[in-house]
């Protein structure tokens, strides 16, 4: 179904508040939830994108991948925040956003919100492989138009993005890179994505990195479709074949909702293998959150003796490169740190490869983040201190309320990092 049918099709309530049932479950929330409510993408408001609760969703995206993920498919579901009341305040940031592209801006040139919805990555009808919001608005001048905005600030999905940006971005300011030029776009920060999914990573990368150069590698070009088409995610990043990608959102509004991140997204149809093989950048922090229509993560991805590793450490920067990957448990044991035979083989081959590595667990869901690092703080490698698991734990933490302040995040790093830590040995 087309995004304009879609839309003509709904109730308005599709569009609007999530309704009373859902702000009765609100008052039920303990205080001690409450005050990260500023965060949108908080487990809180996880009934609304699962469609707990008898919130019934409606596919607006259905395609057959032919390279191994099955059916794959995008649910939208209605978002409660922000409230209508919250509208007029984001339209009038939007309209001096505009105002900085065109100085001859309208009055009936102005966008208008028509609502906000969750939308729901899934292969096979069952895997759920990523979760965001979009913003639906329209041209006051022409009320048939329609534009759709993923929220970069927004990560909820439910845990796992953030446990990978935490312990990401607080390993390589442990290994000595300058985040605080980054983000004020006085330095270059090169990043590398292996697998898009919806493509909420690099938005919220590059929304609050400046400096950030990101590239996004998926081997499939219906997902691509799928986060243009369904997701909003912005049709410009898509650098190969885009008349391939079923791209449906106007390129005038580009620079209307998106600012200058145009020049920071680069997204490429390509084998993981085949990109690193052929491109020459050298990279500040890799991202691996790949799996298939059957979940599983690639045993090329982490083959000890395969061109994958070799090739990726290669183009990784010898002084803080870091290397982060999301991975799904493999065992049922009733375990903070769900980490099984399959898995811990995961762990130890990036831990050959760089040198050190760290897991932690993800709140709420059974997946681990693994972080590989060439490198760690506290003058280790000169001091040739051998590493011990406190002594890595403290140098994360020592950053986390840096990178929470400087990236301005909606959740505190430090319960990402600290969850079920462990020093791969």
């Amino acid at each position: 179904m087309k995004e304009c049918e879609f839309r003509a099709s709904q109730p308005q309530t599709m569009w609007r508040v999530a309704g009373c049932r859902w702000k009765r479950e609100v008052r039920r929330i303990s205080s001690a939830v409450c005050h990260r409510l500023e965060d949108e993408g908080h487990w809180i408001y996880s009934p609304e994108w699962w469609g707990d609760g008898g919130i019934v969703g409606h596919t607006v995206f259905r395609s057959t991948s032919e390279h191994g993920n099955g059916v794959v498919s995008v649910a939208a579901y209605p978002s409660s925040r922000p409230g209508p009341e919250e509208w007029p305040k984001i339209e009038r940031r939007l309209q001096e956003r505009h105002v900085g592209v065109d100085s001859a801006l309208k009055r009936d040139e102005q966008l208008k919100i028509l609502g906000y919805q969750w939308r729901v990555l899934r292969f096979n009808d069952d895997t759920r492989q990523s979760t965001v919001k979009v913003m639906a608005a329209y041209r006051a001048a022409d009320p048939a138009s329609l534009y759709l905005m993923q929220q970069p600030h927004c990560l909820a999905v439910p845990s796992d993005l953030k446990s990978m940006v935490s312990a990401g971005l607080t390993a390589l300011s442990s290994s000595g890179f300058n985040l605080h030029n980054a983000v004020n776009g006085k330095a270059t920060m090169n990043v590398l994505c292996i697998g898009h999914g919806g493509g909420s990573l690099p938005l919220f990368l590059a929304s609050k990195i400046r400096g950030a150069m990101i590239d996004v590698v998926e081997i499939d070009p219906v997902v691509i479709s799928a986060s243009i088409q369904a997701m909003g995610f912005p049709a410009f990043a898509a650098m190969r074949k885009p008349d391939q990608l079923s791209v449906a959102q106007p390129a005038e509004s580009a620079n209307l909702l998106w600012g200058n991140m145009h020049d920071q997204l680069s997204v490429h149809k390509s084998d993981a293998a085949d990109f690193i093989d052929i491109c020459s950048n050298i990279y500040d922090l890799v991202f691996i959150d790949a799996y298939d229509g059957d979940d599983i993560f690639p045993h090329k991805l982490w083959d000890r003796n395969g061109p994958f590793l070799k090739s990726l450490r290669s183009r990784l920067d010898l002084r803080h490169g870091t290397i982060v990957v999301n991975l799904h448990a493999d065992t049922d044991e009733n375990s903070i740190l769900p980490m099984g035979k399959y898995v811990m083989q995961v762990c130890r081959a990036y831990k050959e490869l760089l040198g050190l590595a760290f897991a932690v667990s993800v709140p709420w869901i059974c997946n681990l983040t693994l972080v590989a690092s060439t490198r760690f703080g506290l003058g280790s490698a000169e001091r040739r201190l051998p590493m011990s698991s406190d002594m890595v734990l403290n140098s994360l933490a020592s950053k986390s309320n840096m990178v929470d302040f400087l990236l301005d995040l909606p959740f505190p790093s430090l319960q990402y990092i600290k969850r079920g830590f462990v020093l791969i040995d």
